[in-house]
Parts: structure tokens; sequence; C-alpha cells
């Protein structure tokens, strides 16, 4: 999914270089991109997908079932889809977008970081064809009007989660099952990307909203689909005295391991409560429909696809799985919808810069300090907060917080 090198590439650039251009997409969270399709009959529509993994895997299982919503929202036949799964990041990506270019395919679309300059190659192959890809950054560079990224505001979804989790250890405190300075809480992070980054930090900084001596130790897998990888991890940080585990990682290895260990856990991309039904809280998780349904009409219609696309709440692209009575803290289902309320209406902002330090330094601090990354992300540090993802403003939809801010521990090795 991810390569070092482009998210060394990501972490730098500030602003995204969209074309200026009109969009009759309704949502205002888009950014415009040149590039005039014709109308496609739904009944012939022909789309094509490349998935890094299948439904065993959390992350493209939640991509299936968007896929799967566009259809029955669109009305659209099952042979009218063709999904290429288990497809990894390398030149079988290209062969395969080729290979759907050459079926007909009028739209295709791809799923993991790594698939990004593959797709860009078939997208200047196959002008008439679109091309999108998720949790990319360079359509916009490229300079190719058929080439498209998307992502979604799951930050949102994560911050809640981790209300969530901070309830649940205010809970132990009461039941002086831990102390407040042992309020420690272990993430299963997959690689040490922006899109992890901003992640375990606005999950982060959902717990401390509610339970400020919090801390976080974060431990990393550099796999994003590795059940003994996962478990492992899961097991070391507990180890390590953590008494609550998350993840950004594809399987269900740290649930089980929790489940098996009696430690609280909060998941991601599914539902974990079956896997670990007496330890699971919630997942914070994306519903890709919104944006399958979204391009895909957009080529019915002949109507423009934005260049960079995200959306969350508002939008009802990200979500976290049903609570678990069981498992959470009493008022944790009251609690989570004022939270989401309010991060829909935006009186919340994630990452509001007056509640977190890096260094003992605000995001502005370091700015004026010439902290390097802080002068890179200068643009996206305004108004008292970190613009991730945002489109309306013209920042691309890869997330791009890459600070590592006080409370969090992150061992990279």
């Amino acid at each position: 999914m991810k390569k070092l090198l482009a998210f060394l590439l990501a972490a730098t650039m500030v602003i995204s270089l969209c074309a200026c251009g009109g969009s009759d997409n309704k949502s205002s969270e888009s950014t415009g991109a040149a590039t005039g399709t014709k109308a496609v009959d739904a009944g012939s529509i022909k789309i094509g997908a490349i998935m890094v993994g299948d439904e065993n895997e959390g992350y493209t299982e939640a991509h299936l079932k968007g896929i799967q919503a566009m259809k029955e929202a669109l009305g659209l036949s099952d042979d009218q889809v063709i999904i290429k799964t288990n497809i990894g990041e390398d030149q079988k990506c290209y062969d395969e977008a080729v290979d759907l270019a050459e079926q007909g395919c009028s739209i295709i679309f791809a799923n993991s970081f790594g698939h990004e300059d593959y797709m860009i190659q078939a997208a200047s192959e196959y002008p008439d064809v679109q091309f999108c890809h998720a949790t990319g950054y360079q359509a916009a560079s490229s300079g190719l009007p058929n080439m498209h990224n998307f992502f979604t505001n799951v930050y949102e979804s994560r911050y809640v989660s981790g209300v969530v989790a901070g309830l649940k250890l205010n809970e132990m405190i009461e039941k002086g099952e831990v102390t407040p300075d042992a309020c420690k809480i272990g993430y299963v992070g997959a690689y040490p990307y922006a899109e992890v980054v901003s992640g375990f930090t606005s999950f982060f900084l959902g717990v401390r909203s509610v339970c400020e001596s919090a801390t976080m130790e974060v431990k990393y897998t550099n796999d994003w689909a590795s059940m003994d990888l996962e478990k492992e991890c899961a097991k070391q940080l507990i180890a390590d005295g953590c008494v609550l585990i998350s993840q950004h990682a594809d399987t269900t290895g740290a649930p089980s391991t929790c489940e098996a260990e009696k430690v609280p856990c909060v998941g991601y991309n599914v539902d974990m409560v079956p896997t670990a039904p007496h330890y699971a809280l919630t997942s914070a998780s994306i519903d890709w429909a919104p944006y399958y349904t979204f391009a895909v009409q957009s080529i019915i219609d002949g109507q423009t696809i934005p260049t960079d696309w995200a959306q969350g709440y508002a939008g009802d692209a990200v979500r976290i799985t049903p609570i678990n009575e069981a498992a959470c803290a009493e008022g944790t289902a009251d609690k989570v919808a004022e939270v989401e309320a309010a991060i829909k209406d935006g009186s919340l902002k994630v990452f509001d810069t007056s509640k977190f330090t890096v260094g003992g330094k605000t995001l502005e601090e370091l700015v004026e300090a010439g902290d390097e990354t802080a002068k890179n992300l200068s643009a996206q540090i305004s108004d008292g907060y970190f613009h991730e993802s945002d489109v309306a403003n013209g920042f691309n939809s890869a997330p791009a917080f890459t600070f590592i801010i006080d409370g969090i521990t992150s061992v990279t090795e």
C-alpha cells in the first residue's frame, strides 16, 4: 500500500496543484478537474476495480462493500463491474489496468497507495478512460485530466472512536482497575506514513478530549495485513503496560489478542465485536459507497470528476461501527452523538492546534521557529487548526499530518 519514498515526497507537499475547473459534484468538499467526458448509458457502462486484497482483509472488504452499494444505488448488474483482487503494488497493477481498459471499462478504480504510479501510467495511455485512485496524492501534479485521487476524512471517525476509548479509560479509573498515570494506550500501526500518523493522532486527540492523563505508544508492523505481526505487536504493547489497544492495520490480529488478554480494544475498517465480543468497543470505519456512487454517476451523466475528493461525517463517508454495549462505558452513546454532531456542524475541529503541542510548541510556534516540517505544511496550518484532507481549500485528499505530538511515543524499529 504505502511506499516509503512516496511518503517522504507526500510529507513535503504543501498545497495541492489542483487544476481549476467547474464541477457538478454536489459536495462542497471537492476540487475541480478539467476533464470533459461523454455521457455513458447506464445499461452498458463497464467499471473496473483493482484491489490490493480481497474480502478477507478489512480495508479491501470495505471497498468491496462500497462497490456493491454503488451497483445497487445505480441499478447496475454484476457483469458490469470487473473486480481484480489481490493485486500487488507492482507491474501487475499496470497490466490489470490495461486489461480493464481494453475490456471497455469507462472508469477504473484502485485502492492501494502503491498502485498510483501504475494507474498514472495507464491513464496517460488511455485518455478516454477515467482512473480513480484511493489514498494517493499525484493526480493533480500528473497533469492528466483523467487521473483522480480520493480518500475520506477518516480522521473524524478515528477521533470519535478515541472518545469511546477515553470514556472506557475513565471507567477503568473509577473502578480502580488502572490509575490515571497508568492510562497508556497501545497502537498497532502498519507503516510510519502520513495516513497512519494522521489516524493515530486523531484517535489520541479523541481520547485526550475526555481522559487528559492518557498517553500512547505506537508500534509498526511494516505490513498492512499480517495477522501474525499484528498479534505479536499487540502482545508487545500489552507487555509494555498498555491497558487499551487500537490499530491502523487491516486484520483482526490485534482484537483477537485483546480478547485473549482481556484488554479493551478499538478496531479499524470493520466491526471487531465478532472477534472480541467482550473487549472490542467499536471501530473507526469508512463508507466508500458515496465516492464510488458519485464517480460512476458522473460518468453516466458525462460530468466532471474532481481531481481530489474527500468527505467525512457531513457526507456520510465515515462512521464508527455500533458501540459494544457489553464493553463500553455507560453514557458512551450519548457522548458519541454529541461529538459527531459537533464535527458535522464544524464547531469541533479534530486538529485544533490549541489542543496539542509538538516538543512543547504549537504548530504555529513551530512555523515561527523555522521547523522544517511545519514550514513545509504551513499553508495547512491556519484558522487555529490543521486543514487535513481539506480539498475545498485546495489541499490534497490524502492525509498530510506527520507530526508526532506530545504524549505519543512512536517506535519505528
